[in-house]
C-alpha cells in the first residue's frame, strides 16, 4: 500500500540582491518548517527515518536550484526535492528580486494498530 499523506505546509522565501534560486528556496522551506510540528512520532514511538519528505519548489529558473543542496538541509525524513516553473522574479531598480513557493508533504507508511481519540 502507497505512503499516506501526514502534513502539507506551504512557505515562500526570496533573495533580495543576488538571483540566487537555491537561497530563496531555503528560505520557502524554512518558512514551511516553521508551521509545522508533528507529535505524532513521540505518541507513537515512531523514528523519523519513517518518513517521507517530498518538497516541491516554484522558481522562475528551476533549472538554477541545487536540490542536493535543499536535501541535505531538511532535518527530518527521507527527502527529496524538485523544482518546478512557477514563483516570480521582481525587477527592482537595476535587480531582481527572486521570490520561491515551497510545498513540503509528509508520508508516513499506513498505519495500523492506534486509532486517534474522538472529539466530543
Amino acid at each position: 500500500m502507497a505512503d499516506q499523506r501526514l502534513i502539507i505546509e506551504m512557505g515562500m522565501g526570496n533573495d533580495l540582491h543576488g538571483m540566487d534560486y537555491t537561497k530563496a528556496a531555503a528560505r520557502a522551506i524554512e518558512d514551511a518548517l516553521r508551521h509545522s510540528s508533528l507529535p505524532i512520532f513521540g505518541v507513537t514511538g515512531m523514528g523519523h527515518d519513517q518518513m517521507r519528505v517530498q518538497v516541491t519548489i516554484g522558481v522562475q529558473a528551476p533549472d538554477r536550484v541545487d536540490l542536493k543542496a535543499l536535501e541535505a538541509k531538511l532535518p527530518r525524513g527521507r527527502a527529496s526535492v524538485r523544482a518546478v516553473h512557477g514563483g516570480l522574479n521582481v525587477p527592482s531598480g537595476g535587480e531582481t528580486i527572486v521570490v520561491a513557493q515551497a510545498s513540503v508533504e509528509a508520508f508516513l507508511p499506513p498505519q495500523t494498530g492506534w486509532r486517534l481519540k474522538e472529539q466530543k
